[in-house]
């Protein structure tokens, strides 16, 4: 497995930097020697069993970011070590797992490297069996200098696999290279745990029918583009595209009291809507007709916005989730400020602990000046928050911020 800023090989290891055997050579299995069980009929046509047996692994994947700020300046000497807090999958998950890190090495051999592990820290079962995946997000929060396991490895209570050689030191500081923005180390790990293996036993039938994919969603889909047996209009900017009652009154109920009132739409089959952009309401209706946004991200706070007034509360969801996913310092008093334009209560939940965690770099962005003028009233519910929460910037003498510490519900 090959690993970045040096270009050594490295392997999958414990804790005291044991390696591996090949899973191949551990078990007799000689590579490039493929084994047969003399089964077959010898005949090149499709083979049906009478009877069957599916096996189902199942696995529960989740991932784990870890932030590390001032890195440079960790003292850490050659196999002494940085623990970050226990993380599981979900509030009901038993499993407890942590990262740890030597900033320089486990041992001589790896003196000149990071070190990386994952530790499973609590566990009520005699043993579990995970794979996972390390990565170091650079200043664009992008993957990079990624390393992962091959397969599950074995995990009892105490017991770490990782990497002895994940990353060259000289490499990692190398301030070229953008992988410690603003002096922060951010470890991103992604598990997966074997959970329970279930074994689902049938047979065949004497004859097998195909049943084809369904396709309600595609057929709905086709009447928006083909304007088929269309009913009513909605005009935007003298553009005007053919749509259908019945499926704009089932899904919306704005829409259905249009219709089903003595308005002016539904006398002349015409909703004129002027206050959005030709491309938001063709989204709009695309959800409408599909149930799917493919263009959420591109326009998340629009949609949020016709979301609300035609009362569509899932796509008001996955506008709010796409805007609470791509918070930023420049954006998050804007964030704020659309949130309660149209109560979007998670936005602005997110909101408030982002500003309240980041509040050194969102006060000195350009925005904020802004937000604190045309926006007094939000800027009081902001200072009524962070009070309430107890939790105020800690901001030591460098300038630098320290994060709170936060525990998540998923």
């Amino acid at each position: 497995m090959d690993v970045d800023g040096g270009g050594q090989d490295d392997v999958v290891s414990d804790g005291p930097g044991q390696q591996l055997q090949n899973h191949n050579q551990a078990n007799g299995i000689r590579p490039g020697s493929p084994s047969s069980s003399g089964s077959g009929n010898g005949s090149g046509g499709s083979i049906t069993a009478e009877n069957w047996c599916n096996t189902q692994v199942k696995v529960i994947k989740f991932n784990y970011m870890w932030t590390i700020d001032n890195f440079s300046f960790c003292r850490e000497e050659m196999g002494e070590v940085l623990k970050s807090s226990s993380f599981s999958a979900g509030t009901n998950d038993k499993l407890e797992w942590c990262l740890r890190i030597n900033p320089k090495g486990l041992d001589e051999e790896s003196k000149d490297y990071l070190s990386l592990y994952l530790l499973l820290v609590q566990c009520s079962k005699s043993e579990v069996r995970a794979k996972f995946k390390f990565s170091i997000l650079n200043e664009k929060r992008e993957e990079t200098k990624a390393m992962e396991s091959q397969r599950a490895y074995r995990f009892v209570k105490g017991k770490d696999w990782g990497f002895k050689k994940f990353i060259r030191r000289d490499f990692l500081l190398e301030e070229a290279n953008g992988l410690l923005p603003d002096d922060k180390l951010t470890i991103f790990c992604e598990i997966s745990v074997v959970c329970e293996t279930v074994n689902i036993n049938g047979f065949s039938t004497a004859t097998k029918v195909k049943i084809p994919s369904p396709k309600l969603t595609e057929d709905i889909s086709n009447m928006l583009e083909s304007s088929q047996f269309s009913d009513c209009i909605i005009r935007v900017d003298d553009i005007d595209i053919n749509a259908h009652k019945v499926i704009l009154a089932s899904r919306s109920p704005v829409f259905q009291a249009m219709f089903n009132h003595e308005v002016r739409e539904s006398q002349s089959n015409i909703v004129e809507i002027k206050d959005f952009h030709i491309d938001v309401v063709r989204e709009m209706l695309k959800y409408i007709y599909t149930d799917f946004s493919p263009n959420l991200e591109k326009m998340a706070g629009e949609i949020l916005a016709i979301a609300e007034k035609y009362n569509l509360d899932r796509l008001k969801i996955m506008a709010e989730q796409s805007l609470c996913n791509s918070l930023s310092v420049e954006n998050v008093c804007e964030y704020f400020v659309i949130g309660e334009m149209y109560s979007a209560e998670a936005l602005k939940t997110n909101c408030l602990e982002f500003i309240n965690m980041n509040a050194v770099d969102v006060m000195n962005n350009e925005n904020w000046n802004d937000f604190v003028i045309n926006h007094p009233l939000l800027l009081e519910r902001l200072y009524r928050n962070i009070v309430q929460l107890h939790r105020p910037p800690i901001i030591n003498g460098s300038g630098s911020r320290k994060r709170p510490k936060i525990s998540y519900s998923p």
